[in-house]
């Protein structure tokens, strides 16, 4: 991953249990279920998966998954993790050090049924090189998960706290800084697409992910069970559905891979 990351990787890490990153979380996680059975169990590549919320999830249900990152910190973090958990699912977890953006060199061609690529392209000037080392890992028939920040709705979250300066900028740029406080950039939906198509990547489901929640206070605590249930009903049924899941802070977009010519 890019080394804007690693400068707020602290400030990630002490708001992991907040509200804003329980719902991320809880949404993505509901939402890939969705199109990723339980059974037969797929082989799983993780690129940047930090402290392991979604590869812990997806080795829970009976995946075998290799988590890829940068950070030997969040490694470290998954490791404790998976220390917690039965050997059967700890064993179904691997784990490797290394950059996303060496992540075709690092895994054979074809690979994984199941690639997931959450919070990265943000932090990358371009995102056709790694679109295209997702498509070289994932086999024929395989799904690729990306969460990038929406492009199409950057303006909303300074707009609505009265930020005129950052919401008029917003509108042509797609860089910005964001709540760890590093410079990252977000993506359009229709150019994400069509360079997801350009690599026999074809989006067949898509999700806003913080619809209401995404200007809860950095380290807003998570509410009660009942509430925190209402709460993700709302935010679940949101993101998907028109229009609100096109203003969402995040999308959540998946992909399938078409067989080479």
């Amino acid at each position: 991953m890019s080394i804007t990351f690693a400068a707020g990787e602290e400030r990630w890490r002490a708001r992991l249990g907040t509200l804003r990153q329980v719902v991320r979380q809880e949404l993505v996680s509901r939402q890939l279920a969705g199109h990723v059975p339980d059974r037969p169990a797929r082989r799983v590549l993780d690129i940047g998966c930090g402290q392991g919320t979604q590869a812990l999830a997806l080795a829970r249900r009976g995946h075998l998954v290799t988590g890829l990152d940068s950070s030997p910190t969040l490694l470290a973090d998954l490791r404790r993790s998976l220390r917690a958990e039965p050997p059967e699912v700890a064993g179904r977890i691997r784990l490797v050090q290394g950059d996303a953006n060496d992540t075709a060199a690092l895994f054979g061609a074809g690979r994984f049924d199941v690639v997931l690529c959450h919070g990265v392209l943000m932090y990358l000037p371009d995102p056709e090189p790694m679109l295209a080392a997702i498509a070289a890992v994932t086999a024929p028939g395989g799904v690729t998960s990306l969460l990038v920040r929406n492009g199409d709705a950057l303006a909303m979250r300074p707009g609505l706290r009265g930020d005129w300066a950052a919401a008029d900028a917003a509108f042509g740029d797609p860089w910005y800084r964001n709540r760890i406080g590093v410079r990252a950039r977000a993506d359009r939906l229709a150019d994400l697409m069509a360079g997801l198509s350009a690599h026999r990547l074809d989006v067949r489901a898509w999700y806003g992910v913080r619809v209401f929640t995404d200007l809860a206070g950095d380290d807003a605590p998570v509410p009660s069970a009942d509430e925190l249930t209402l709460l993700l009903a709302c935010e679940e049924r949101a993101g998907c559905t028109d229009p609100y899941r096109a203003v969402a802070a995040l999308l959540h977009v998946l992909a399938w891979c078409r067989p080479p010519p």
